[in-house]
């Protein structure tokens, strides 16, 4: 059985550890509770034996990602009659959408792709945030709309949405960003930018001291989730500094979903048991 993970994250990276070696690998930060690591392994041991083939896809964004265990692949696929002549060409029974939450069109691809072959499709993605008491979070539909939200909320910005997204901070010429990115970032960009290069995950105690710093005073981010990148939001609430983030995209209707490795695990046990 060849199973398909489209991934770049994470938690995509944990379930090929998970697969390949019938353990979640050490501690499962992207889960949303603290045994899902446990359950993940126990899980990962019913599938992880021989027979099971895991082939992980990266989009290629990232210079140096970190790889996973296992056969791995690099770059797109080329929309979804791309992608359909890839499972039918690689003989995939089963594909599991770990991408980004904001990979909107490559999960749309997936879903077509797979429903026209009547493959099995599963989409892995962990939580959104919820705010908490006090936190001042504004919720926009898109960057665009993050931007046009700025100069009501303040000028020294935090902007944690991607290098791919600040084309549309790049009219903000009165505001100053700060960027942190695992690679430098291109244009189009703001004028007045300052980029971090580092790859996470960052601790409380790191992040409050770069809100303090570099005196921010508003936060720009996508919903995520996970615990892995929610520090920021928790060091700006301590702050009272405001939160502008960008609600992610449905996933592609009538496609299941889980928000754990464990969970994952599971279900391509029993895609494997049918």
């Amino acid at each position: 059985m060849r199973v398909l993970i489209l991934g770049g994250t994470g938690d995509a990276r944990r379930l090929a550890e998970v697969l390949t070696a019938g353990s979640a690998g050490g501690s499962d930060a992207g889960d949303s509770s603290g045994s899902a690591g446990a359950s993940a392994g126990s899980a990962g041991s019913a599938v992880g034996r021989p027979g099971l083939a895991v082939v992980s896809s990266l989009a290629g964004r990232v210079r140096s990602p970190v790889l996973p265990p296992g056969e791995v692949r690099v770059g797109g696929f080329g929309g979804v009659a791309g992608l359909r002549a890839y499972l039918r060409a690689e003989r995939i029974a089963a594909v599991v959408d770990a991408t980004h939450p904001f990979a909107a069109t490559m999960s749309a691809s997936a879903a077509a792709a797979t429903t026209e072959l009547g493959i099995p499709l599963l989409v892995l993605r962990r939580p959104g945030w919820t705010p908490g008491d006090g936190d001042r979070w504004h919720w926009v539909p898109t960057l665009a709309a993050a931007a046009e939200a700025l100069p009501g909320l303040g000028r020294r910005v935090f902007l944690t949405t991607g290098r791919g997204g600040l084309a549309a901070f790049a009219g903000l010429g009165e505001h100053w960003f700060l960027v942190r990115s695992v690679d430098p970032p291109e244009p189009p960009m703001p004028p007045r930018l300052r980029t971090l290069l580092a790859r996470g995950p960052f601790t409380l105690d790191a992040e409050r001291e770069l809100l303090r710093e570099h005196r921010i005073d508003v936060l720009v981010t996508k919903d995520s989730g996970g615990a892995m990148t929610e520090a920021k939001l928790r060091a700006a609430g301590e702050l009272g500094i405001p939160v502008v983030i960008q609600s992610r995209p449905p996933v592609p209707a009538g496609v299941p979903v889980e928000t754990t490795v464990a969970g994952a695990a599971r279900w391509l046990a029993a895609v494997r048991g049918s």
